[in-house]
């Protein structure tokens, strides 16, 4: 089971990144979003000079028949721990609207930007429409933040491991894996712009199935 992939470039940041989500054993397709505009000039804003009041964040509910983890996905620095936080909120808003049978979550539009919202729809009905839901285990582990020189965008990398990652249909019961002899690990490459309430949104993802190991 995996994201589908999409690809696209988001033009202020170091790496171009489309959120990727397949159905287990599907094919991909790419989230792509509008270009993040930055200042012209002037030192990187600190986190307590540029953030805007935080906003109450959506309540994101993901049952124990899917374990979504996220390894190590702490940081020192508490700008690239604000990234952290919201992009790992993304993914588990994208999973519960699956879960949820939801592919107009309000959660997900919370964390996409405006261009990338209705490719994670048509991602999250790839599972809906096959009235699919998923099940087991998937880890999310090795995250790497960097900042753009602009402080209004980020790249972030993870990988994911969906050796014990399923779908179940909801009439039938019937449980499905990856195919034999797929690679069952995903890098993830996501741009992240911020926004005026200070909410890292993804912009963009790609994604490499084989490109990373335990």
């Amino acid at each position: 089971m995996a994201r589908r992939a999409a690809s696209t470039t988001a033009a202020m940041l170091t790496a171009t990144a489309a959120l990727l989500l397949t159905a287990c054993g599907g094919g991909g397709d790419e989230k792509s979003s509008d270009g993040i505009k930055g200042r012209d000039s002037g030192p990187i804003p600190s986190a307590s000079a540029s953030s805007p009041p935080s906003p109450e964040r959506p309540e994101i509910t993901i049952p124990n028949s899917f374990r979504l983890t996220f390894e190590n996905w702490t940081s020192s620095d508490p700008v690239e721990q604000a990234v952290l936080n919201d992009g790992k909120e993304e993914v588990r808003a994208g999973y519960a609207a699956i879960i949820e049978n939801d592919p107009d979550s309000e959660a997900v539009a919370f964390y996409d930007t405006e261009g990338v919202r209705g490719l994670t729809k048509e991602w999250i009905k790839s599972y809906t429409d096959k009235n699919v839901t998923v099940i087991g285990k998937l880890p999310a582990f090795n995250p790497k933040v960097n900042l753009a020189g602009n402080g209004r965008g980020a790249s972030l990398s993870y990988c994911t491991d969906e050796s014990a990652a399923k779908t179940r249909n909801r009439k039938t019961s019937e449980v499905e894996g990856n195919p034999a002899g797929t690679d069952p690990y995903v890098l993830y490459s996501v741009s992240l712009a911020r926004n005026e309430q200070g909410v890292w949104q993804n912009a963009s993802v790609h994604s490499e199935r084989g490109a990373c190991s335990r």
